[in-house]
């Protein structure tokens, strides 16, 4: 019997943190000086395979890895190989990766000979003061040298960017054009109030509405059904013949079609990502009396208490945040 949550939506989609920890710090992910989890907390690259399993064997089709960075984990390689080999007919349809980039150009050809075949790629911006700048220590170069490697391994490539006013608002028509050269699709995404950053998220936030309707002014938008499996809304670029999505948390929730639960790097499985209820699987896991009739239980006990949808708001609150979970610990 597949995973329902109570609201009658079908749980097939799963994003697993495989680590806490980033190579860099962008301003509306994380605090510059980060205390990260104690490695004791932090399970083993076969227990989340384990977990990985019992979540296919319920149902679930499409597993995305996520941190943090999870490509700085170490070896990560081992647990995207154990994964791959799910891959198929009544097992997993579809693993895919979500990065910073800084570490394609070692990975991408071990990713795609490991089956991976797209990768979100978070890159918010194509000006090198700027990247620098957003991501408080990271290179360009670097993260381009990452995309460029994994598209001539043949993965198809996402550019994932933070709308973030006066930051990089007026680089949209750039990034759609430079998109549309390479090949790649657009997804934009509004910043969302998640842990402590040291600032006030008011100041970063730009919604979606107005980015779209100023893109429409040079660009023609093709709505279209095309979907992932995740929350953004495409639509078809004519002028490119490239995609571009739209995430919008904040202006328009997308919570009736919500198909997801995440799976943190310590065995914490959040039924979503805005509410603060949680279910421990490193427990059960680790108790030698667990099977995995015990294991697929206390999955089916978490689904029941999926909500209904999150309650983001962005307001002058001393930190800004909804939530006081970092990005990085949750998966983004």
């Amino acid at each position: 019997m597949p995973l329902i949550d109570p609201f009658a939506r079908a749980i097939s989609y799963l994003r697993v943190s495989v680590t806490d920890r980033c190579d860099l710090r962008c301003v509306y992910c994380m605090a510059e000086d980060m205390t990260f989890l104690p490695k004791a907390e932090i399970l083993s690259l076969e227990e989340l395979d384990r977990l990985c399993g019992a979540f296919i064997a319920l149902g679930v089709e499409r597993i995305r890895l996520t941190g943090g960075e999870p490509l700085v984990r170490k070896n990560v390689m081992q647990l995207v190989r154990a994964l791959s080999a799910r891959l198929g007919e009544g097992g997993l349809r579809e693993l895919t990766l979500t990065s910073n980039g800084t570490q394609l150009a070692k990975y991408a050809e071990e990713l795609a000979r490991a089956g991976i075949r797209r990768i979100n790629v978070s890159m918010d911006t194509l000006d090198p003061a700027a990247f620098a700048s957003v991501t408080r220590w990271g290179k360009l170069d670097q993260v381009l040298d990452g995309i460029f490697a994994a598209k001539a391994a043949g993965i198809a490539i996402k550019i994932n960017a933070v709308a973030l006013k006066g930051v990089n608002e007026h680089e949209y028509d750039r990034m759609l054009a430079w998109c549309g050269e390479h090949g790649f699709d657009l997804c934009l995404i509004e910043t969302m109030p998640m842990g402590d950053i040291g600032g006030d998220r008011t100041d970063q936030y730009l919604p979606l509405s107005r980015v779209q309707a100023r893109l429409q002014e040079h660009w023609t938008l093709e709505p279209t059904d095309y979907r992932t499996g995740g929350p953004a809304r495409y639509f078809n670029v004519r002028e490119t013949g490239r995609r571009i999505g739209f995430i919008t948390p904040m202006t328009h929730n997308f919570c009736e079609s919500c198909n997801r639960v995440r799976l943190t790097c310590t065995g914490t499985l959040y039924m979503c990502l805005g509410q603060e209820d949680a279910a421990d699987l490193r427990r059960p896991l680790r108790d030698a009396g667990t099977d995995d009739a015990g294991l697929h239980a206390a999955i089916r006990d978490a689904i029941a208490r999926k909500p209904k949808g999150h309650d983001f708001v962005i307001g002058r609150r001393e930190d800004g945040a909804a939530s006081p979970r970092h990005m990085s610990v949750t998966g983004g």
